[in-house]
């Protein structure tokens, strides 16, 4: 943190490569687009770069804020594909073009990170969850879905999936606490 501050290009570069697998996985993860996702991760490692001051070390770890960072313009560059893809159809049908044809998706898969050491920890640790939290941290992180979209989607209360969240969390950070001097 102190090397970033002090604007070493080095210690960028060393976050980089240890962090980029993780940025891109999360990315592509929310886009199902390996291009998309890929941009994203030059557009994260701009905004530490740039924004590096800004990190408060009393509110968290580095490697969570940037992860935040990284889920946060997945998902903007979610949002700004869904609005598009709302006014193409609006288009299309507007112009009389054949409704109902749809543009097949890539299969689901995640980029993969041979001997990355957190892998494989933190998905046995989801596997730990109860469904119930497993699922709204699955659609909440991985799939980049907001609190009320979840809540929708799981036809539950908002404050259901609130709660449901936050409980994930903490059981999460409690098994992961070992890994708590590596985020730091």
């Amino acid at each position: 943190m102190r090397r970033l501050k002090a604007r070493d290009e080095h210690a960028l570069q060393e976050l980089y490569d240890a962090l980029a697998p993780w940025v891109l996985g999360l990315a592509y993860r929310i886009l199902h687009d390996e291009d998309a996702a890929e941009e994203v991760v030059g557009d994260v490692f701009v905004k530490v770069w740039r924004h590096v001051h800004k990190h408060d070390p009393s509110r968290g770890p580095l490697v969570p804020w940037i992860l935040s960072i990284a889920r946060n313009r997945a998902l903007d560059e979610l949002r700004r594909r869904q609005r598009w893809w709302r006014k193409a159809d609006r288009w299309g049908r507007a112009q009389g073009a054949g409704a109902g044809e749809e543009v097949a998706n890539p299969g689901p898969h995640e980029a993969a990170v041979p001997g990355w050491p957190l892998h494989r920890e933190v998905h046995a640790a989801l596997a730990t969850l109860p469904d119930d939290l497993r699922r709204v941290v699955t659609l909440a992180y991985f799939e980049g879905l907001s609190h009320s979209q979840i809540a929708r989607r799981l036809q539950q209360p908002l404050g259901t999936v609130k709660t449901r969240l936050r409980a994930a969390h903490h059981k999460l950070a409690d098994q992961l606490a070992h890994l708590k001097d590596w985020l730091e």
